[in-house]
Formats: C-alpha cells, sequence, structure tokens
C-alpha cells in the first residue's frame, strides 16, 4: 500500500527533525569540534589542527583539554600537568609531581631544537590550588599557559580532546 506524498513528506520531516534535535543535543552535552589555533602545543597539534572533545570526560594528569582562557575570549588547548593539591616541580626541564620525576616524551621534538645545555622549560615550584589545574603547552618555549597566567577554574574546562580529525592524514584518537 502506497503512502500519500503529503504523508511520506510529513514521515520525513519527522526523521530529519529529530536526528536534527539528537545532533545538537550531543554536540552540546557529549562531544563538539574545536579548532587548534596557534603554535603552543607543536608538535602534538599544529595550528589549523581539528579536534572533537568530550564534554563529559574525567580530567586526569597529562589529558589534553580545551578550556576558556582566563586572560581573553580565546579556548585554549593544553596539557593538565597538575591536579588540585599536586606539588609541581620542573627543575633542570625534569618534572615532579608530589616528588615523583615524570619523562615527558611529547616534549622530545623540541628538545632536539635546542642549544646544548639550553633548558626548554624554566624551573619553578607550584602547589595546585583546589578546584584548579595546571596546564602546560607542549611547545613549552612558544605557550603562553599557567606560566604566565596561573592556574585555570576546573569549571573552565570544555573538554578533554579525545581524537584529532583534521587532517585527515593525521587522523589520531588519545587516550
Amino acid at each position: 500500500m502506497k503512502q500519500s506524498p503529503k504523508k511520506e513528506w510529513l514521515s520525513w520531516t519527522k526523521s530529519i527533525l529529530l536526528a536534527l534535535v539528537v545532533v545538537l543535543l550531543c554536540r552540546h552535552f557529549l562531544f563538539s569540534p574545536v579548532m587548534v589555533k596557534g603554535i603552543s602545543m607543536e608538535p602534538t597539534f599544529e595550528d589549523q589542527n581539528r579536534v572533537i572533545i568530550s564534554k563529559i570526560s574525567d580530567i586526569q594528569a597529562f589529558d589534553l583539554i580545551v578550556f576558556d582562557s582566563p586572560i581573553s575570549s580565546d579556548q585554549h588547548i593544553k596539557r593538565v600537568i597538575g591536579l588540585p593539591g599536586d606539588e609541581i616541580e620542573i627543575k633542570e626541564d625534569i618534572l615532579t609531581i608530589n616528588g615523583i620525576p615524570y619523562h615527558e616524551p611529547y616534549l622530545e621534538q623540541n628538545k632536539e631544537k635546542l642549544l646544548f645545555n639550553e633548558p626548554l622549560t624554566g624551573d619553578f615550584y607550584l602547589k595546585v590550588p583546589e578546584n584548579s589545574l595546571f596546564v602546560l603547552g607542549d611547545n613549552r618555549r612558544k605557550s603562553m599557559d599557567s606560566r604566565e597566567y596561573g592556574v585555570i577554574s576546573e569549571e573552565a574546562v570544555l573538554g578533554e580532546v579525545k581524537v584529532r580529525i583534521f587532517p585527515f592524514s593525521e587522523m589520531d584518537w588519545f587516550q
């Protein structure tokens, strides 16, 4: 039995509207596309890369996050180095968190570009306050991050980077 054109059109319209509502709800509450601006995360991300963030992730140390900048209306993408209560120290380019040294393999390419004995990251110590995160860019010499504007509020976090979707040749999943 064939439906009338009017009923068929109405059926298609309902289906399309429902799909649109589902997409908009998912984008608002679950995930969202973001474009990387600048070179502060090179070589992990380059300017104009596009990523998808999860808005429901539980943020952990070393996660890549997108957040509202505390100094402008921009969104920044950085790596979480310190969680609330963590004691962060970098001395002679060695990161320690709560007294435990960590290797940062994502910094190796930038370290190769340095002159002999030149530091990538200046020495510092910080205890991360409650409800705050300490974030750094992977391109430490060209990054405006928590060393410049201080810790960020956990409420400023928009989401965790889950996948790079552009350029297609560099598509990659992150933790």
